[in-house]
């Protein structure tokens, strides 16, 4: 019996000062980064940034942890291709989707005749980042970006999307109330980057304002804009899903691999129902996303530049499979 209660008390004391060195530990990280953020101001006023927009923009923000549990635990990298396609296109979704499509059709196809991106690729673009416009997220952009800069995983990659809106306050594109969105630093309708918005924003209908956070041609002009000139080629998919032949060369997978339709066929890969493949010149890689997954997918370029606007395959096949039903 004093055994156990010895083991008890020590159990006890142990759970005590862990709880005390993970709130030392926490002060440790608030300080540390109260510090950086003072050294960080200096920098990007030193970059231009006015003094005046640096103390508003930095004046009520914290290091803030759940950004980067966030940051840690992104779904792309938890869930099978099954499983994030029916998180991403459900029925609702693509009912929803058309009915979009439908009551902004006159403004989408203007948008399109200007950059030459699909009305239904937009929406598809709409209603994965933020379900129409339901899920915005409710993070302090700032805040986020600024944790994720001083967080060493992607420092750099965030200091640049940190200083870039810091530039959208200075230059009057925003303001600090609309500067809300994702804990990954995205913001608007379509959650676009800051850096996208710096360099891509369109005041489409020239009010003098940039409307990200509506339904307006601002917001669709600058998500046509990116694209385009990410390389969006006008009329041509985003790729298709397909059959292989028994003991494909393994070698042939991957977004490493291009090589004409005409090739693939010779390879034996035909359409999803057997038919044969497009007798059009265009390049294509055959992808396998989800190794437990026995479905596989030929892309063009418009998928590449689907994934600049998000990094991974999973995002833009749902994308690239949404536009498609919306437009059934």
């Amino acid at each position: 019996m004093i055994r156990i209660r010895v083991l008890k008390a020590i159990i006890s004391t142990l759970l005590v000062v862990s709880t005390l060195l993970a709130y030392r530990a926490a002060d440790s990280a608030e300080d540390d980064f109260a510090s950086w953020l003072q050294r960080f101001k200096d920098e990007v006023i030193a970059e231009g940034i006015s003094p005046e927009t640096a103390d508003k923009a930095f004046a009520r923000i914290g290091y803030n942890e759940l950004v980067i549990k966030l940051d840690r635990n992104q779904p792309e990298f938890k869930l099978s291709l099954s499983q994030y396609l029916a998180r991403t296109i459900s029925a609702v979704r693509v009912q929803r989707g058309k009915e979009e499509l439908r009551e902004n059709s006159i403004l989408l196809r203007k948008v399109s005749r200007t950059y030459g991106v699909p009305p239904q690729v937009l929406v598809a673009l709409w209603g994965i980042e933020t379900d129409f416009g339901r899920v915005t997220g409710g993070f302090s952009i700032i805040e986020s970006l600024a944790t994720l800069t001083y967080d060493q995983r992607r420092s750099a990659f965030f200091r640049k999307e940190l200083l870039a809106a810091l530039h959208l306050l200075d230059g009057e594109k925003l303001s600090l109330s609309e500067m809300e969105g994702s804990w990954a630093g995205a913001l608007g309708y379509l959650q676009f980057l800051p850096s996208v918005i710096l360099k891509y924003g369109v005041d489409f209908d020239g009010d003098g304002k940039l409307e990200i956070w509506n339904t307006s041609g601002d917001l669709f002009a600058t998500g046509s804009r990116y694209l385009a000139l990410s390389g969006w080629k006008t009329g041509w998919k985003w790729g298709r899903e397909v059959r292989i032949p028994p003991g494909i060369d393994k070698s042939l997978i991957g977004l490493s691999v291009q090589k004409e339709l005409s090739d693939w066929q010779e390879h034996g890969v035909r359409t999803i129902t057997g038919a044969h493949l497009p007798s059009v010149q265009v390049n294509a890689s055959l992808i396998h996303p989800d190794d437990s997954d026995p479905r596989f997918f030929l892309i063009y370029d418009n998928f590449r530049v689907l994934m600049k606007w998000n990094r991974s395959t999973y995002y833009a096949l749902a994308v690239g499979r949404l536009a498609d039903l919306l437009k059934e």
